[in-house]
């Protein structure tokens, strides 16, 4: 599969089956996730995999949605702002890199045919007190993560002479 068929394969999964996600694939996602490019190498970003029925209830609460509670597992991605780097003119870029960390844990799903979202509309500060993150860390994106039961809609995108000039 070229990158290309990758990209258009991967889409926004709002619907898992029950199945779990096996660990062997979960440990290659996360491994790609660790290859991610940060900047000046910093990696500033932690990971928890949320598997268990209490931990994904307490998720819920933090983003209420029925399709949400489907997925089997929930990956929740954090910037440690202790560890961004940022640039002389004062930009952070731990919102930068925690991106291209979950696109890459997106993309290796894909590959590994499993669905994800990024769930960015999400009760942050509920879910910091719940999972006792400490301040430095914030909570940045929910990904669910399982076989899909969904099938992905068409994708709508610019032309691609409205973004490059």
């Amino acid at each position: 599969m070229t990158f290309l068929d990758l990209t258009k394969q991967r889409y926004s999964c709002r619907s898992y089956k029950a199945q779990a996600v096996e660990k062997e694939k979960l440990e290659y996602v996360m491994e790609c996730v660790r290859m991610s490019p940060s900047a000046v190498n910093r990696q500033p970003w932690r990971f928890r995999i949320v598997e268990s029925e209490a931990d994904r209830q307490k998720l819920c609460q933090c983003y209420n949605r029925e399709w949400f509670a489907t997925a089997p597992t929930v990956i929740v991605a954090s910037v440690l702002h202790d560890e961004e780097w940022i640039r002389p003119d004062g930009k952070h870029h731990g919102n930068i890199d925690i991106a291209i960390a979950v696109e890459h844990l997106c993309l290796a799903a894909a590959e590994q045919g499993l669905g994800t979202c990024w769930v960015c509309n999400f009760d942050a500060l509920l879910c910091q007190r719940l999972f006792d993150i400490p301040p430095h860390e914030e909570v940045a994106v929910l990904i669910p993560i399982g076989y899909p039961a969904d099938e992905p809609k068409e994708k709508v995108r610019k032309n691609i002479e409205a973004i490059v000039m």
